[in-house]
């Protein structure tokens, strides 16, 4: 678990230093000069990661439970090492383009980390291991837009991708020589078709309502994204410095989360991880609401910080119902498609954020975020109760 945690924190890094220059590349190094042709392919290329990523994940799930967890990651890790180091040598924005849908495709070195904890930990102790593999990865992307930004005044833009690469291939190389799997294939008269599989799992509750809440949660926390600089702007922060401050908002979240996912995750095998979904996506929508009433910088610190505490709470969550619930033999499919729903929150959580900020106001955009948080949370801890009250009164 703690070589997997190392390994994802320098794929999160690796994969994070790059989205702090994206524009400033296309914009310098691409030849587009007109701002708004910058701001719609910078958007384009960014999303086209998780539209494949999105499309591709069920693919991995299926063959990682017939082959193993550690082989997808070695795929993932070995396979975006390289294409990423290619966009380096990008000469237009229709290579980039290509070049993160291809990255999109072979993606999956996370979720089969997951994977891989989750099928190989001892049952009261998964909440735990998957609380300190977020850890991992929300460090990581915390560290690596500093560590991008600080080596692009450096080393310039292009290498940037060369020094992701090799921290990719660093992870992957520390898999297979430091990772060890206990995996035993499926059998192949239990081996299905994608839509008999699909069948199976989306027939096995809580599974559907899992997937969406998956969704929600990437939705929530990124929706706010775009508008942070601007709410940023409106508070006056001291100084007058709104690039640093906002940069200061968005990583309080992660500083919290990062400190609370290990203990949360502990607290879920103590108590049972649905009820820490439950309690911690409610504390999340309930802390959405202050941020839109906030009047000075320092209030929005305080709430972003709260929110991380909570927020170390779902995914973890997730995750562990996921496995719990997941028919046998299907696991790594079911996290596939329970990826799936997480790379289409990433998607569709930005441009959805500033659609509402158009139309509704910044501080709409986190009262918006609150009330659906609120629903489905409510929606999931009715689903996931029912369905273990019928598995306890079945045995």
């Amino acid at each position: 678990m703690y070589i997997l945690w190392g390994a994802v924190f320098l794929l999160m890094a690796a994969m994070s230093s790059i989205m702090p220059f994206l524009p400033l590349y296309i914009h310098q190094d691409m030849g587009i000069q007109s701002e708004e042709q910058v701001a719609m392919w910078s958007g384009l290329i960014f999303g086209a990661n998780f539209l494949t990523a999105f499309l591709f994940s069920p693919l991995w799930g299926k063959l990682s439970d017939k082959y193993g967890r550690k082989i997808m990651i070695l795929r993932s890790g070995f396979g975006m090492s390289i294409v990423i180091s290619l966009m380096g040598l990008a000469t237009n924005v229709y290579h980039l383009l290509l070049l993160r849908l291809l990255n999109g495709m072979i993606a999956g070195f996370n979720p089969a980390a997951i994977a891989l904890v989750a099928t190989n930990t001892p049952k009261e102790r998964v909440g735990y291991a998957l609380g300190m593999l977020r850890s991992g990865a929300v460090a990581g992307s915390i560290i690596g837009p500093f560590l991008g930004g600080f080596l692009a005044d450096y080393i310039g833009f292009r290498h940037i991708f060369f020094y992701t690469g090799v921290l990719i291939l660093i992870a992957a190389i520390i898999v297979l020589f430091m990772v060890k799997e206990d995996f035993t294939p499926r059998e192949t008269e239990e081996s299905g078709s994608f839509v008999k599989d699909f069948k199976l799992i989306a027939g096995t509750q809580p599974l559907i309502q899992l997937f969406v809440v998956a969704f929600m949660i990437q939705f929530a926390t990124l929706n706010v994204n775009p508008v942070l600089p601007l709410f940023v702007q409106q508070l006056d922060p001291p100084g007058g410095r709104v690039s640093f401050f906002a940069g200061l908002v968005a990583a309080m979240a992660g500083f919290a989360e990062m400190m609370a996912a290990p203990r949360l995750g502990k607290l879920g095998d103590k108590i049972g991880p649905q009820k820490v979904l439950f309690y911690t996506m409610i504390g999340a929508a309930l802390l959405f609401l202050p941020q839109g009433f906030s009047t000075n910088i320092w209030q929005l610190l305080l709430w972003r910080f709260l929110l991380g505490l909570t927020v170390g709470g779902l995914l973890p969550s997730v995750n562990a119902l996921t496995h719990r619930f997941a028919p046998k033999g299907l696991e790594s499919t079911t996290f596939g498609y329970s990826n799936s729903a997480t790379f289409l929150g990433n998607m569709i959580g930005p441009i959805t954020g500033g659609f509402l900020a158009g139309h509704i106001g910044l501080n709409g955009v986190f009262f918006v975020t609150a009330i659906l948080l609120l629903l489905n949370g409510i929606w999931t801890h009715i689903a996931v109760n029912k369905r273990i009250k019928a598995l306890q009164t079945s045995n």
